[in-house]
This record gives structure tokens, C-alpha cells and sequence, in this order.
């Protein structure tokens, strides 16, 4: 990253009271950026993270993607936007589909729409794997936010809003996450409880997720969408790896899946892989995708069945980096 991306900036966070907001306001706060702006609706959780920090670049504004009037004040003079504001849970998107559209489609849409108005810079929005071939409500509504940025952005100039996504796996011990869940149990002396042992999920830490957006900010095109390679995890060995780390007895309860639960996530299609460039730690997936017609696909996508496989060994060593098992990569209740 470039050490004068950030020089004399204002950043502007919506749902930035979470996980992933946290993360970045760590990593920024102690650059030369000017100001940090955190938007969202819960100002409980404004006034812990203004406690938290006590900081004057940190600025906080009362407001909901849903409601464009309520967040257009926040916008103005923003260089920068992390849109980190979603309904994320996959069981309450379920019961309440049509709340995780006002969110994460129509919300994201106003998002877009603030942005261009401001003429903020360039806006980084975060989707999930879920979002890829997905079989749920949380899913279905972040590919259509997925399909929205990409859209519009095909329809800006040259000096317009640089619109681009990140795509993420599960961030570990972020906020309504498992790790967080199996703790509690732990604490609560109740046996893990798992849905299908032999699911998969993707293993990132939120200091990968940071990487990847700030990746994204320094070499994002319009409508470019970004992918970490990650590796992987059995919610089995997942849970092994937690129960011996806390030396904990309490045992393993299978409770069988949940509607729109996949067993395994996919990060890139085999449609995406045609067309993305490939790092060593990243996947570039150009805009031109959404426009160009392509033969049957002769890669295979990327999946959390065919990336690195942790074992309990591999999994204990990355737990041990976070905070919570003593390790330096702060988590956040």
C-alpha cells in the first residue's frame, strides 16, 4: 500500500461498529489519514467504539443504508468508502428474506448513489462466498449486490466514483461468528453444536480481511472484484481444534443443517477463473466478465473442498494468533 493513499483522507465506514470496521480503524487510525468516518444505525455500539478508541480523527455518524436522506450527510468530502453494512446472518435471512433485500441490495444501491453524488474517490463493497452459486437469502442478496456495483459501474466516467468488491471466506471470531459461539458454549458447559461435520468453510483472519480491502483500494478498476486464496477447515476439526485449546470435555452435539446452508463455499466460479488473474495470495477478477460471452468453462472453481485442507495441528496454529487464544490479532465482541 502506497504510504500516501491514506495521507490527509476521509474514510467513510457504514456498518463500520462491526468486526471488519474495527479491524480497519486498528490498522488506520495511526496513519496520516484525517479522518475515520464510522456510519451506522446502533449507537450503543458508537458510544463503546468512541470509548474505545478516544480518538478525535474517529467521527461517528446515526444513520441506515435503507434510508438514503439519513445517510447523505455522512458522505460529504469522503475520499474513501468501505461498505461493510449487511444483514449477514444466514438463518434470519432466511425467515426475513425481504429485510436482507432493504439491506443488502437497496442499501448497498444508496450506498452507490451517496457515493456518486459526493464524488468520493473509489468505494470497496464487501460481499461473501455465499454469494457465489448461492442457495440462501443472506447469498442470493449479495450477488445481487455483486450484479448492482458491477452494473452501474459500467455506466460511470472517467473522473466518477471507482466502484469495486471484495469477496470474502468466514473471517474467524468475527462478530456472529462460530469460534465466538463455541466459545460461549464452552463457558456455558453445553456440548459444540454442529450441523454437518464434514462441511467446509474458508479461514481468514480479519487482518487478511483488511489486506484484501486495502489491496482492492490500491489496484481497483471499475467493477474489479477481488478474492483471497484461503485455506480450509471441517466445522469438525474446527471444533476438535477449539475443545483442545481450552481443554475443554463438554463434547460435540449434531444438530443437522439449517435451510440455505451449503456443505462446502465457493470464493470463484468457473466462470470467474476464465478471465481472473492470479497471485500468489489474490484473485483479480476484471469487469470485463460481466460483459463477455464465454464457451464452457475449463477451469474448476475455487471451492472450500479443493484449497488447502487444515488438519487439527494446521487449525490450533491459527487459532493460536488470535486474541482470544492469546494470541496478537485483536477480536472484537
Amino acid at each position: 500500500m502506497a504510504t500516501t493513499l491514506w495521507d490527509d483522507k476521509i474514510l467513510l465506514i457504514p456498518g463500520g461498529t462491526g468486526s471488519f470496521g474495527h479491524a480497519v480503524v486498528d490498522r488506520l487510525l495511526s496513519s496520516n489519514i484525517r479522518e475515520i468516518r464510522i456510519l451506522s444505525r446502533d449507537e450503543k455500539k458508537q458510544d463503546d467504539m468512541r470509548k474505545e478508541y478516544d480518538s478525535p480523527k474517529l467521527k461517528f455518524f446515526l444513520g441506515d443504508v435503507r434510508d438514503a436522506s439519513s445517510i447523505d450527510e455522512a458522505f460529504s468530502h469522503v475520499d474513501y468508502v468501505f461498505h461493510a453494512a449487511a444483514l449477514k446472518q444466514v438463518p434470519s435471512c432466511e425467515r426475513f428474506p425481504l429485510e436482507a433485500v432493504k439491506t443488502n441490495i437497496l442499501g448497498s444501491d444508496n450506498v452507490i448513489t451517496a457515493c456518486l453524488k459526493h464524488r468520493v474517490k473509489k468505494a470497496v463493497f464487501l460481499s461473501t462466498d455465499k454469494a457465489v452459486y448461492p442457495t440462501g437469502a443472506m447469498g442470493m442478496t449479495k450477488a445481487l449486490m455483486e450484479k448492482d456495483v458491477i452494473a452501474r459501474s459500467q455506466f460511470l466516467a472517467a473522473d466518477d466514483t471507482v466502484l469495486c468488491l471484495v469477496r470474502y471466506g468466514n473471517m474467524l471470531a468475527s462478530r456472529g461468528s462460530v469460534v465466538p459461539l463455541f466459545l460461549k458454549q464452552i463457558q456455558e458447559g453445553k456440548p459444540l453444536t454442529i450441523t454437518n461435520p464434514k462441511m467446509t468453510r474458508f479461514m481468514m483472519t480479519l487482518e487478511d480481511a483488511v489486506d484484501l480491502a486495502l489491496y482492492a483500494f490500491e489496484h481497483g478498476k471499475q467493477g474489479d472484484l477481488f478474492a483471497h486464496k484461503a485455506p480450509a477447515v471441517t466445522v469438525q476439526t474446527l471444533a476438535e481444534a477449539i475443545l483442545h485449546l481450552t481443554h475443554s470435555n463438554v463434547g460435540i452435539r449434531y444438530i443437522g443443517s439449517y435451510r440455505g446452508e451449503k456443505e462446502y463455499e465457493t470464493l470463484v466460479t468457473s466462470e470467474e477463473r476464465e478471465v481472473a488473474e492470479e497471485s500468489d495470495k489474490f484473485f483479480h477478477i476484471p469487469a470485463v466478465f460481466a460483459q463477455k460471452h464465454l464457451s464452457v468453462p475449463s477451469k474448476e472453481p475455487y471451492t472450500s473442498q479443493n484449497t488447502i485442507l487444515l488438519d487439527g495441528e494446521e487449525t490450533c496454529r491459527l487459532l493460536k494468533q488470535l486474541s482470544l487464544f492469546g494470541g496478537n490479532i485483536k477480536q472484537h465482541e
